[in-house]
């Protein structure tokens, strides 16, 4: 599996060449960029093109960008109306969700990737036949829009009553929407467990976000080396291998406070996970 990173990991920082630079002679030949515009600022013509001239002359390649969740520089500090969700049911704040995803996928006419790995609804969100159809309306204009800039959209399994495995694959199956899916490990431990979501999931599976937690909070915790995770990753790595010429092995890791070369234990989950032996291999 090829190994790639999400550069949740910097989201308080800016992102420069700089990072870029840092990623690829960690060894990391894939990169997803993450929306938040304190980070990376879609909006942001300059930082935009400066990027687009460093990936012209470097090996490293952008895998997708995650779609942004809030559009604001603070994490939605500003207010409710920061929040960018494509389920939200009164049409005018959806629209101006759209339109702000709209301007991320325009990042690929620079800047060329594959995906957009895109949320339905937030954390803690509860099911909805209204939420349902705000947001069929939401991804069929996307997905045309996407398509158009050579990118597929991908929905993500989340913690929440409308983003379950079963859930995503019973609104395709109501929508006839031909989406695939980004596959994430802590949410699926904090739902259905990885094995269940995995195997409803298995043939749409585009992209991963690899991640641990307590089992009770989403804390993106770095799997084997972080401490505190709960995954039994023997197993999940198994699981994950199954399908392994479909999707990268992509990262999506929280900052740990004080740590002052990250990629350096990143290079250490990777070589942890990539060691993980099969179950059935066990003497």
């Amino acid at each position: 599996m090829k190994r790639a990173l999400s550069t949740y990991l910097l989201v308080n920082h800016r992102l420069t060449t700089v990072w870029l630079d840092r990623i690829w002679n960690a060894e990391i030949p894939l990169v997803e960029f993450f929306c938040a515009r304190q980070h990376f600022d879609y909006h942001n013509r300059a930082q935009i093109t400066e990027l687009s001239y460093w990936f012209r002359d470097s090996p490293l390649k952008i895998h997708s960008l995650h779609a942004p969740l809030y559009n604001d520089d603070c994490w939605g500090r500003t207010g409710p109306e920061a929040v960018v969700d494509i389920t939200e049911p009164v049409k005018a704040k959806r629209i101006k969700a759209v339109d702000d995803i709209k301007r991320a996928l325009e990042v690929a006419e620079t800047i060329p990737f594959q995906y957009l790995v895109q949320h339905m609804g937030n954390s803690g969100a509860e099911f909805s036949e209204r939420a349902m159809d705000s947001a069929f309306a939401s991804l069929e204009e996307l997905n045309v829009f996407a398509r158009q800039r050579g990118v597929e959209v991908l929905l993500e399994n989340i913690p929440n009553s409308i983003s379950s495995a079963e859930r995503l694959l019973m609104f395709l199956e109501a929508t006839h929407l031909d989406l695939s899916f980004c596959f994430d490990t802590g949410h699926a431990h904090l739902h259905e467990g990885i094995d269940t979501a995995y195997r409803l999931m298995k043939t749409r599976i585009r992209s991963t976000h690899v991640h641990d937690n307590n089992g009770v909070d989403d804390n993106h915790i770095f799997p084997i080396v972080g401490g505190g995770g709960m995954i039994d990753w023997r197993r999940a790595m198994q699981t994950l291998r199954s399908e392994a010429d479909q999707y990268p092995l992509l990262l999506e890791l929280r900052e740990i406070e004080d740590v002052e070369n990250p990629l350096d234990h990143v290079r250490r989950v990777f070589e942890a996970l990539e060691s993980q032996r099969p179950i059935e291999a066990e003497d």
